[in-house]
């Protein structure tokens, strides 16, 4: 069973998601609070796999909650309800350890896909949004986006996919486009991730953008 804690302050939308999630075979819901102040100990207490809340959050938003969850529990995957893509608000989610981005008009079938994908799997962040995201990043100056260092060393094969993988690319995409064998490019992945010291896709693309890898190794 996938554990998810919900963290959403609009009764409606919470109480939804708590049904769609406790209604599958596979998911249960440990808990639906309202603030990050909540939700924080109950991540202690309940362990769950997967945290599900809004980026805005009467007190502490959902960027904070997600730095206060992720320091102590580096292994839940937190993945941010929002309607407000701007890439500040991105970069800063990211960074503080964001495995994903789902609108908030999104249907629960794609909600509760996202929920179950695992790390290496496909990120749960439209186009659109990536995209800011990652052109925010890559046009910080070089000393600012670099400031973690050079970055890892990565085969030709890894740079590929990697480039791959800022454009949102999940590893069976990344197969069918490199005509490779799902299995091989889930290694890729995993890999690449390791790597750059990254929990989730979405994180790696992020470090990796900071670190300038994907402006150099970017398509023409």
């Amino acid at each position: 069973m996938i554990r998810v804690l919900v963290v959403e302050d609009q009764k409606a939308m919470a109480g939804a998601l708590n049904i769609a999630i406790d209604a599958q075979p596979d998911l249960v819901c440990v808990g639906a609070v309202a603030t990050v102040e909540e939700a924080v100990p109950l991540v202690t207490a309940c362990g769950p796999d997967v945290v599900l809340m809004d980026l805005h959050l009467p007190g502490a938003d959902g960027i904070e909650g997600t730095r206060l969850i992720r320091a102590d529990h580096p292994r839940t995957r937190v993945l941010l309800l929002t309607a407000d893509a701007r890439p500040g608000n991105l970069v800063a989610a990211t960074s503080a350890g964001a495995a994903g981005f789902i609108a908030k008009d999104s249907p629960f079938s794609v909600v509760l896909a996202a929920v179950r994908a695992p790390a290496e799997g496909p990120m749960y962040v439209e186009e659109s949004t990536l995209s800011l995201l990652v052109s925010a990043l890559g046009s910080l100056p070089a000393g600012e986006a670099r400031s973690g260092g050079e970055g890892p060393a990565l085969t030709p094969r890894e740079h590929e996919v990697l480039r791959l993988m800022g454009r949102g690319l999940g590893p069976r995409a990344i197969a069918e486009r490199l005509v490779v064998s799902p299995h091989t490019a889930r290694g890729h992945v995993k890999r690449i991730m390791a790597k750059l010291g990254a929990h989730s896709q979405l994180e790696a693309v992020v470090s990796a953008a900071r670190s300038g890898l994907l402006r150099e190794f970017r398509e023409p």
